[in-house]
């Protein structure tokens, strides 16, 4: 599997950008689809992630409200959507997928059960 995430950039705060993430080389059929992001200094953390099988979705705390997570099956892309972004939110963003069944929210917040990793692209909110 190899995802290419695109999209990245400098936008001032209260702005948007949509991320992209395309995937190739197996099947898009995962179980779930999402989003990390690692700030400077900082651990990756859970943004977002969508479930393959009936497109429920999951979302921290941080970004409820202003990020949108979705999908395309024909493109074998997935989106993220970032409205009214905060200085808080730069970071370097990761899509992943997860082939395994995620039972519980710990377990799709949790980066060891995501099974593989697009390159990262970067965000960089100004104030």
């Amino acid at each position: 599997v190899q995802l290419q995430a695109s999209g990245g950039g400098l936008v001032q705060a209260g702005g948007s950008l949509r991320l992209s993430c395309a995937q190739s080389g197996r099947s898009f059929r995962n179980y779930g689809l999402g989003w990390f992001r690692q700030a400077p200094g900082k651990g990756r953390e859970f943004v977002a992630a969508i479930k393959r099988s009936d497109d429920s979705t999951y979302y921290a705390d941080s970004v409820k409200g202003r990020f949108t997570i979705s999908r395309d099956n024909a493109k074998n892309t997935v989106y993220l959507q970032m409205n009214s972004l905060k200085p808080e939110d730069t970071a370097v963003y990761y899509c992943a997928v997860a082939t395994k069944i995620l039972l519980s929210l710990s377990r799709w917040v949790d980066e060891s059960h995501w099974d593989f990793w697009g390159q990262g692209t970067k965000v960089t909110v100004s104030s």
